[in-house]
């Protein structure tokens, strides 16, 4: 590999002032660009407002504050790790720009976590990988959980996700200084990120800035406002206070954090706390996902991964659902006989824990986003990430296929699902499907039709009718 060069010479300016950001091997990096105004005292539990202009050049070397949030718990927290960024300016983006760029096309990436983790500073989501091939790349950090997507009396709805679309604005109005096509911005997300960016297709406002999306695992549910208000109840029970602004804002947030873990204690995606979800809205969520992406004129790639459980449910958990647990299981998730007999035979030998864990992925993933590419008409390209890793039991899991399409399998957080041996040809070849995604709405492979055609990402990659069909049609 030739030395690294290093330059603190690359300077752009934008609507709020002047930035000084790095050069890194004829890629400019910015980093902690306020989109809005830190959403602190005053402005907590309210709609995002538009950054103040500084004064004199600005400091766009370092990523900004990360929003305020819990490690994940157990397991998990060894699996996924999240940086802690102190501060109050947390609504910034960062953007990674090939030297030189015009008119290049652009993504927004939106990181997951549930809605309530997660951060664009996270090392896997470093967008050099873009940037050296062409790609003006974005991330945005939001307001997540009890701040960003709370239910709360006299609170707009959808906090978090209205933080994403302030970003996306901000993208439009400012990605033509680093080089960007404004007429050419894809959004791409991947499990809540994946839910948000599906949730801005939905909304008329924001579909009309974007030209392409990508969703990686993205749950396509929204739900009525008390329904989506529960996790706020639980945490004010917790708390012994109203599920009001007033008494939510006079709460330091490490309160609130601290009542959110206590009531979500002992969860798990079968049972336990409810977590934060998406609200139905008039003004920033008007209809649910799964429907408006089947009416929205774009180009949409969307996939999921084949054993998507397996980062919840560890083996030992897995292992201890028996048969009358899982009857139990999938009564209380509403899915019938026929799908778990279908699961059954399209993985011969698996436990009954494994076969509940497979209908929790197609009934929360892949038959929504099966659904969705079946009934529409704009280009649609559907895959499903099938290797599977060697680290303890994940075979295919969620946030597994992250590592591979950014072509980052060095990376200490793809090499904690990954492990060291993950086949780089395969990263190589999923990066370039997105990266040509980006460029032209193609990821190269035959669009979705009656005909069911899927990209199989794995050791040898191929393109075949979709998998398990049985199983999707019987949870329909």
């Amino acid at each position: 590999m030739p030395e690294e060069v290093v330059s603190d010479e690359a300077r752009v300016s934008v609507g709020g002032g002047e930035l000084r950001g790095s050069r890194l091997n004829g890629v400019d990096r910015y980093l902690g660009i306020p989109y809005a105004k830190p959403p602190v005292g005053e402005r907590r539990f309210r709609v995002a407002e538009p950054v103040d202009p500084w004064d004199g050049e600005r400091d766009a070397t370092r990523f900004g504050p990360t929003a305020p949030q819990t490690p994940y718990p157990g397991d998990l927290g060894e699996l996924l790790t999240v940086p802690t960024i102190d501060g109050d300016d947390i609504l910034t983006v960062n953007v990674w720009a090939p030297v030189g760029a015009a008119d290049a096309p652009v993504v927004l990436w939106l990181h997951g976590g549930a809605l309530e983790r997660g951060a664009a500073a996270q090392t896997i989501y470093d967008g050099t990988t873009f940037a050296r091939d062409g790609i003006v790349f974005v991330s945005a950090n939001y307001r997540l959980g009890v701040e960003g997507f709370s239910v709360l009396d006299g609170v707009p709805l959808n906090l978090g996700l209205r933080d994403a679309a302030a970003a996306l604005r901000w993208v439009s109005d400012e990605i033509h200084a680093f080089g960007g096509d404004p007429a050419r911005i894809t959004l791409m997300g991947e499990s809540a990120g994946g839910a948000l960016v599906a949730a801005l297709v939905s909304e008329p406002g924001s579909r009309a800035l974007v030209s392409g999306a990508i969703i990686q695992s993205g749950p396509l549910e929204a739900v009525e406002p008390d329904k989506a208000r529960r996790a706020s109840d639980a945490i004010a029970r917790e708390l012994g206070i109203p599920t009001t602004r007033e008494a939510f804002a006079a709460t330091s947030t490490a309160d609130l954090l601290s009542a959110r873990s206590r009531a979500s204690a002992g969860s798990s995606p079968l049972r336990g706390a409810p977590g934060f979800v998406l609200a139905l809205d008039e003004e920033s969520l008007p209809e649910v996902p799964e429907v408006a992406l089947t009416s929205a004129d774009l180009p949409v790639m969307i996939g999921t991964n084949t054993d998507e459980y397996r980062l919840w449910l560890t083996p030992d958990a897995i292992a201890r659902i028996g048969r009358l647990k899982a009857w139990v299981a999938r009564r209380a998730m509403g899915v019938s006989e026929r799908a778990a007999r279908s699961v059954a035979r399209a993985f011969p030998g698996a436990s009954p824990g494994e076969v509940l864990g497979q209908l929790l992925t197609d009934r929360l993933l892949r038959a929504p986003a099966t659904r969705v590419a079946r009934a529409r008409t704009a280009p649609t390209f559907v895959y499903e990430f099938a290797w599977r890793s060697p680290v303890r039991g994940l075979d295919a899991a969620h946030a597994l296929e992250i590592g591979f399409a950014f072509d980052r399998l060095s990376d200490p957080e793809a090499l904690l699902l990954a492990g060291p041996d993950a086949p780089a040809d395969l990263a190589r070849d999923m990066h370039a499907a997105w990266v040509a995604f980006i460029r032209a709405g193609d990821p190269g492979w035959p669009q979705f039709s009656p005909s069911r055609m899927t990209r199989i990402w794995d050791a040898t990659s191929r393109d075949l009718p979709q998998r398990r069909v049985e199983v999707i049609d019987a949870l329909s």
